[in-house]
């Protein structure tokens, strides 16, 4: 069940000034741009697939330049760390008339432009999240419905090769129809390349697994697993840029989760934990995302419900602290990245097909809308290209 509390008014950082329902006006031929790319639902949203966008980062300005078809529900990306390869799951449950979703290749061009280089079956239903090792040598996928976690080698042409790992979990963590059965959300490596961790939402578990870049293999490491609260949903989970800390949203009890890691161990030790929504009355809310700013001194969650972004300051020892909340100038913010420079956070709200441009103040971490806003048919992901 999601968490139920009012909706308050007064948000910190300043209401959302209007959503343009067409693409922001073309910006200067000299401002400084980069490439980004969103993923999107397409089933009965009219979306033509992998929309390509360009972001001004001057003003936060966005302009469609193209976009990608070919492929049912591209709804996560990720990019290769040469920035040469994007990779899209297919986020359906059967494929051909087999329980699996799909991964797809794409090479990128000079312009930003895709061409498709092959697919594989994800090995489960509805995979939701992508990671490429640093090294760039393998594809790591976590499939929602089939609870499980695939590994994929990359060639050198960026083609996906048949999986080199698959780890299927089990159990559940109570009788929530939700929480039944394991439901794999999120995989994320650690910046050694020597652990990836599974956020599991049926489970209420983070999986730890030791990671061999060479082989593409994925070993259970038992003692860097943790479990959280029951009811918890842990969704995605989040590095901060030091590697010192971690930080996991609670998807059904709208949580955000602070741990301190141990590079060489791989473990997690709990830190704190902050809901996610103001204090007091009721709303129906879901967390999907959480991101740590580039600086690494603050963490923000995307809020389905409350339609917010939660902002936290970080603490030298990794604990965070509420700093208010901006809401998202749509309905319905699922996944979020703030660009490279740590200048732009751009939110994609899925149901009101929108993605809007937000100012980051890099001292109080404050978000306040650019007034630019672009439409998108349901925007899950945003990823940065920036060569």
């Amino acid at each position: 069940m999601m968490n139920r509390r009012t909706f308050t008014s007064g948000l910190t950082f300043g209401m959302f000034v209007g959503c343009a329902s067409r693409p922001s006006a073309p910006t200067p031929a000299t401002a400084d741009l980069t490439t980004v790319y969103v993923g999107t639902y397409t089933k009965d949203s009219g979306s033509r697939g992998i929309y390509r966008l360009s972001l001004d980062l001057v003003t936060g300005a966005m302009v469609e330049t193209g976009s990608t078809s070919g492929v049912d529900n591209p709804s996560f990306l990720a990019i290769h760390p040469n920035k040469k390869f994007l990779y899209a799951a297919a986020e359906v449950e059967e494929t051909g008339g087999v329980k699996t979703g799909g991964v797809k290749a794409y090479a990128i061009a000079g312009d930003g432009s895709l061409t498709e280089l092959n697919q594989q079956p994800s090995g489960g239903g509805a995979p939701c999240h992508l990671s490429v090792d640093g090294e760039g040598k393998h594809l790591l996928v976590a499939n929602y419905v089939g609870g499980n976690v695939s590994v994929f080698p990359i060639a050198r042409d960026g083609t996906l090769q048949p999986a080199s790992a698959f780890v299927q979990h089990e159990g559940g963590s109570n009788s929530n129809p939700r929480q039944s059965s394991p439901h794999a959300h999120s995989i994320n490596l650690s910046s050694d390349n020597h652990f990836a961790f599974v956020a599991d939402l049926g489970l209420d578990e983070v999986k730890a697994y030791r990671y061999d870049a060479n082989a593409g293999t994925l070993v259970a490491h038992d003692a860097g697993t943790i479990r959280l609260a029951a009811g918890s949903g842990p969704r995605h989970f989040s590095f901060s840029p030091s590697g010192q800390f971690a930080y996991v949203n609670g998807e059904m009890s709208s949580e955000v989760n602070a741990y301190a890691y141990d590079k060489e161990a791989g473990t997690l030790s709990a830190l704190n934990t902050l809901s996610t929504l103001p204090e007091g009355g009721e709303v129906d809310n879901s967390t999907a995302e959480v991101v740590v700013s580039p600086n690494g001194k603050f963490v923000y969650v995307s809020n389905r419900g409350h339609d917010s972004l939660a902002v936290f300051a970080v603490n030298a020892d990794g604990t965070l602290v509420a700093r208010g909340h901006q809401s998202t100038g749509g309905k319905t913010p699922r996944n979020f990245a703030i660009d490279p420079t740590g200048t732009f956070l751009l939110a994609a709200n899925q149901r009101s097909n929108s993605v809007v441009s937000f100012r980051i103040d890099s001292e109080s971490g404050g978000l306040t809308p650019t007034g630019h806003a672009i439409a998108v048919p349901a925007p899950v992901c945003v990823r940065y290209l920036k060569r």
